[in-house]
């Protein structure tokens, strides 16, 4: 007998726990975080039963499909960055409204960024405008940058190809005084080859090298050379003044530098410049055996060197660590 009001058992109904709203960065964040069922397997118990289990994948933390660039954290990291990069480009302290201008951003935004900016010592606040610059912070992280970069280790992922595909050894260079330095060389996968190592040194008048990067120098040629008569090492090396300016417009006629058995009986060399921005930073060539120098190899030559020299110019760990190795070269002979 059962008592009055009270009800037949039956099957307990769970009701689902009641969810709060959450908080709207809370929100934010669920959304990033979605898991969605991505399909069902069945997995077989120790009994030999099948349990249907769901498989998920957890969706990359980017709000909806936008790419991670449409955060808005990203944004001001990007938008930062971007100001430091404005007044890097500048070698006065530029004025809260030149940067706005420049920039393009919203005042409020850019006071903010560059309070934020200001308050970790990147750019300094310099007069009442308010104008800014740069700080030390900056200068600390440049020199960092440039102190781990390795020249020659950044300049063998591009000469390695070049020895390999022309069977002869690679180099770059730059004119150091009246002399060529090299910086960086690759020695091919064969007995028989011309050997060079970093730090090698020669004259600039008697190499391919040294007359690809005499015909661009910007200061007087003279002063990158012995006194005349040039020191002779074959009977093919030019020893005065006028012949190798007659050389020279040769190598700016035609784009590059020949070394026919000049500096080397018995050695060839061919060379053309490291281009960035108008500016000759370095040269880079092959060099070999005179036999295998012939009009139609060398042209082979060319185009390889051509590919390497424009990889050269283009990838920005070469490019500065040859301007740093610049700033440490001896000036012209006076």
């Amino acid at each position: 007998m059962r008592r009055r009001g009270a009800r037949a058992d039956r099957p307990t109904r769970h009701r689902p726990p009641q969810r709060l709203p959450l908080p709207p960065t809370a929100a934010r964040a669920a959304r990033r975080h979605v898991v969605t069922p991505a399909l069902l397997t069945t997995d077989m118990d120790h009994h030999g039963w099948g349990h249907t289990m769901v498989r998920t994948v957890r969706r990359p933390s980017v709000d909806d499909d936008r790419p991670i660039s449409a955060n808005y954290h990203a944004n001001a990291l990007a938008r930062g960055l971007a100001l430091l990069e404005l007044l890097a480009g500048s070698a006065e302290p530029q004025a809260l409204g030149q940067i706005g201008d420049a920039a393009g951003l919203p005042k409020s935004t850019l006071v903010r960024l560059l309070a934020v900016l200001d308050e970790m010592d990147y750019i300094v606040r310099v007069d009442d405008r308010p104008a800014y610059r740069l700080s030390h912070k900056v200068l600390r992280l440049s020199n960092a940058y440039l102190s781990a970069l390795d020249l020659s280790r950044v300049a063998s992922a591009h000469l390695a190809p070049l020895a390999d595909r022309t069977g002869q050894t690679a180099n770059l260079a730059v004119l150091d005084g009246d002399q060529v330095l090299h910086v960086g060389v690759h020695e091919p996968e064969r007995p028989i080859h011309y050997r060079a190592s970093v730090g090698t040194r020669e004259y600039a008048y008697c190499t391919g090298l040294g007359k690809l990067l005499l015909s661009r120098s910007e200061h007087g040629l003279t002063d990158h050379l012995p006194p005349e008569p040039f020191p002779r090492h074959t009977d093919r090396t030019i020893v005065t003044l006028d012949e190798l300016k007659r050389e020279l417009a040769r190598v700016r006629r035609r784009g590059y530098a020949l070394d026919d058995n000049e500096n080397s009986v018995g050695l060839r060399c061919v060379a053309i410049p490291v281009e960035v921005g108008g500016a000759c930073l370095a040269a880079v060539s092959v060099s070999g055996p005179s036999g295998e120098f012939g009009l139609e190899r060398r042209q082979g030559y060319l185009e390889r060197l051509q590919d390497t020299a424009a990889d050269l110019a283009a990838d920005g760990d070469a490019v500065a660590a040859l301007r740093s190795v610049h700033r440490s070269l001896r000036p012209a002979r006076a």
